[in-house]
C-alpha cells in the first residue's frame, strides 16, 4: 500500500528524515545496516517480486529500529532532538511519532469504513489504524507484519507490509503461544524476522507446501 496523500500524511516529514538517514557521512553504515538487515530476513533481488516491500522495510528497519553504532542512536530519535528546540510545535509532533512507532505481527480483527482493527500477537493489544482506502486482498482473520505511525491525533500504516498465507495463521499463533510460554525472554522481533524470511521463501520454493516452509519445528531455509 501507498502512503496515504491525504492532510494525515506524514510523508513530508518522512522525506526529511530519509534524508537525514542517509547523508553522506552515513552512507558506509547505511550499508552494513542492510546487510544486517538482511541476514535477520533474507536477502532479496532486484527481480523478486517482494523487493521493493522488503527495501520498504530495511528503510523502516533502519530509520526507526536500528541504533547506530555512530550515535547511540536512531535515525528518528536523533532528528527529532535537533529538530525539539528550534522547530514549530507541529512539526516537532511529527518527528516525535517517528519515535514511537508500532511494529509487529499483528491479526485483523476488523475491516470498517476508513479503519482497520488489528491486533498485535504478543502484548494481544488492539489498534485502530485510520485507512481510507480499501486494502485488497485483505481479511478478517489474517495476520501481517507492518507499521503503525502515530500522526495527528490517528495511528497509519507505514508503506512496509509482510503478508503471511491465511494457511499458515494457526501456525504463526500457535508460535507465538509457544515462545510466550516457553521462552518469554525472547524479544518478539525476533519471531517476526523468521517469519518475513519464512514469507520469502514462499516466493523461492514453490514446489513446496507453504504449511512445510512455516513449519516452526524445522529451522528456517
Amino acid at each position: 500500500m501507498d502512503t496515504p496523500q491525504t492532510p494525515l500524511s506524514y510523508q513530508p516529514y518522512l522525506d526529511q528524515l530519509i534524508a537525514f538517514g542517509s547523508e553522506e557521512p552515513r552512507k558506509a553504515d547505511l550499508l552494513v545496516a542492510k546487510a544486517e538487515y538482511f541476514r535477520l530476513t533474507g536477502e532479496v533481488f532486484e527481480d523478486d517480486k517482494l523487493f521493493e516491500l522488503r527495501m520498504a522495510s530495511f528503510l523502516d528497519y533502519y530509520l526507526y529500529d536500528r541504533v547506530s553504532p555512530l550515535t547511540g542512536k536512531t535515525p528518528a530519535v536523533e532528528l527529532y532532538e535537533a529538530r525539539v528546540q528550534n522547530t514549530a510545535p507541529e512539526e516537532v509532533n511529527a518527528f516525535r511519532s517517528f519515535t514511537e512507532t508500532v511494529h509487529g505481527l499483528f491479526e485483523v480483527r476488523k475491516l470498517g469504513k476508513g479503519m482497520v482493527r488489528l491486533r498485535e500477537l504478543f502484548s494481544g493489544k488492539d489498534f485502530d489504524v485510520t485507512e481510507r482506502r480499501h486494502v485488497a486482498g485483505l481479511e478478517t482473520g489474517d495476520v501481517l507484519e507492518a507499521r503503525l505511525i502515530p500522526f495527528g491525533g490517528h495511528l497509519l500504516f507505514s508503506s512496509a507490509f509482510c503478508y503471511h498465507p491465511s494457511a499458515v495463521v494457526k501456525s504463526i499463533k500457535a508460535e507465538v503461544k509457544r515462545r510466550k510460554k516457553k521462552e518469554p525472554e525472547r524479544p518478539a522481533k525476533e519471531l517476526v524476522w523468521e517469519c518475513a524470511r519464512r514469507a520469502l521463501n514462499t516466493e523461492r520454493y514453490r514446489q513446496l507446501a507453504v504449511e512445510k516452509l512455516y513449519d516452526f519445528e524445522q529451522k528456517v531455509l
